[in-house]
């Protein structure tokens, strides 16, 4: 599969003849796709992310320099081709601060942008090939951070740091660890969808050198390997930053999957302020990432967001189908086979308990453990342990799977409630706030989850799946129902309309007016009048 291509240029006469006479396959690309503005690239960049971007500067809406420079944001690592009519130095010099990799003047003829996009796909095969060289990542793993430093933050996250040796470990092991806040980020590689031929612990260190360069710095990241994954304990100011780390990690998850070809899924676990509760935020963290099923692979996944209840009392038990981990999968997944489950953890330890006495002490501490369970996450009390759930006489096994099945079904409705009521409700928060502001300029996705105290990744994710559309999309179709509206039911000036429904140019108004219906808006209401 070759690499994607955006042309962005509002003569198609231009993109037509380039598409048509350039040998696309035999360069190494897809056949590019294109825009005419740089507002309707930007949403095409967004759904689809392109490898290269060759734009022209003087377009409608939105200019070419002022695209580039968007562009660079949303996809950090795109190259970018800026091609004009007009040989100005400014033009040249912009390009030059936003990293393009030619500035090109027209008209072009094809052997030469055949030759630039030979050299920049020769470009793009190198950066792939130097971070996926098993010399290369082998010499990096060598020289990451010494060893004594990496077992110690695997220690830390485990529990195994006792409270009184940590300031000698920090002291001995020279390691920066002040916080005052701490979040624990887990970087987890898919495997299965790692590229052909490539080791998937290789590519697990490229993605995890890839994270270094880009979150180390800014989060005063402490980086280690554990049980396969990638792990960073980011410290912070203050804790309202984890929405700001959100956004970073969701950044470079997009990221990783350009430069590394990887799949990446990051889990943000709870933040605390004392580096002795990190086992509890990494436990967070593992949630999240198991909670991808249900979210989406390839992007950040904050606990806080998803479980925003949860206070990181966590049942550990050492058996591999312990109430634990029922317990945990009844919080983050959608589906269980609760009867099979509950069947399951009953038959692991019935069976070995030698007298009626451990049997009553089982049913009461997994009875004490469900009830702990049940108050650590706002349920519900009397309506999980119904009157008839405990009799005065110690049920049998069979009558004790039935009574379990019942309590787990309960607390999965009742959580799968809180859940859903929790993402419809700050959608329709979203929903109302456009109903209410749709006519203003400047409504973007930062704006609203500044107002509602989310990441724009978990926004996005969720506001989508509620509606079916991006928030880009519901917003503009919200204002162009609203502009026939208004066009069916008074003789106001194009103009006049245009900025009523939160438009500053008429002319991109009629663009996408006419993108959505099909028809100009004047034409729009002769065709109502008409009728």
């Amino acid at each position: 599969m070759g690499y994607k291509c955006l042309l962005v240029d509002d003569e198609e006469e231009v993109i037509n003849a380039i598409v048509r006479k350039i040998d696309w396959e035999g360069l190494g690309y897809e056949v590019p796709t294109y825009a005419h503005n740089g507002l309707e690239a930007l949403e095409m960049a967004e759904g689809d992310t392109p490898d290269v971007v060759m734009t022209d500067i003087q377009m409608p809406y939105m200019d070419g320099l002022e695209f580039s420079r968007q562009l660079r944001k949303l996809c950090p690592g795109v190259k970018i081709i800026i091609f004009s009519g007009y040989d100005e130095f400014e033009y040249a010099k912009e390009a030059i601060k936003l990293e393009a990799e030619e500035y090109i003047l027209k008209p072009v003829n094809s052997d030469e942008l055949s030759s630039l996009f030979t050299r920049i796909r020769e470009s793009l095969d190198k950066e792939a090939e130097e971070r996926q060289s098993i010399r290369k990542l082998s010499r990096y793993y060598a020289q990451s951070l010494p060893l004594l430093q990496e077992n110690f933050y695997a220690e830390l996250v485990s529990g195994r740091i006792p409270q009184e040796h940590l300031a000698e470990y920090l002291l001995n092991y020279q390691i920066d660890l002040k916080g005052p806040v701490y979040d624990v980020v887990l970087i987890h590689t898919s495997s299965t969808l790692a590229p052909e031929g490539l080791n998937p612990v290789l590519l697990g260190i490229s993605v995890r050198r890839l994270a270094q360069e880009r979150l180390e710095e800014k989060w005063r990241g402490k980086f280690f390997s554990y049980q396969g994954d990638t792990v960073m304990i980011a410290q912070m100011d203050d804790s309202r930053q984890v929405i700001e780390l959100t956004d970073d990690c969701d950044s470079f998850c997009r990221l990783a999957k350009i430069a590394c070809k990887a799949v990446v899924t990051v889990g943000l676990g709870m933040v605390c302020t004392d580096p002795m509760d990190t086992v509890h935020s990494l436990e967070g963290a593992s949630q999240a990432v198991s909670s991808r099923a249900i979210y989406g692979i390839g992007k950040a996944i904050n606990i806080m967001e998803i479980e925003p209840e949860h206070n990181n009392e966590t049942i550990l038990d050492e058996s591999g189908k312990t109430l634990s981990d029922i317990l945990r999968r009844i919080r983050v997944e959608d589906t269980i086979d609760i009867p099979l489950e509950a069947g399951r953890f009953i038959d692991s330890y019935s069976q070995d308990l030698g007298t009626m006495k451990l049997y009553e002490f089982f049913i009461t501490d997994t009875m004490s453990r469900l009830y702990r369970f049940a108050q650590e996450n706002h349920l519900v009390i009397d309506e999980i342990f119904t009157e008839n759930t405990i009799g005065k006489a110690l049920p049998d096994v069979e009558e004790f799977k039935i009574m379990l099945t019942g309590i787990l079904t309960r607390m999965q409705q009742m959580i799968g409630d809180v859940r859903s009521k929790g993402q419809k409700s700050f959608v329709l928060k979203a929903q109302e706030y456009v109903a209410a502001h749709y006519n203003e300029e400047g409504i973007t996705i930062e704006k609203i989850c500044k107002n509602l105290g989310v990441s724009s990744a978990y926004f996005s994710t969720v506001f989508k799946k509620e509606t079916g559309k991006t928030f880009v999309t519901y917003l503009t179709d919200y204002r162009m129902d609203k502009a026939r509206e208004i066009l069916m039911t008074s003789d106001k000036k194009t103009y006049v309309i245009a900025a009523e429904v939160g438009f500053t140019d008429p002319n991109y108004f009629s663009y996408v007016f006419k993108r959505q219906y099909g028809i100009t808006p004047s034409k729009f209401r002769n065709r109502g009048e008409n009728s």
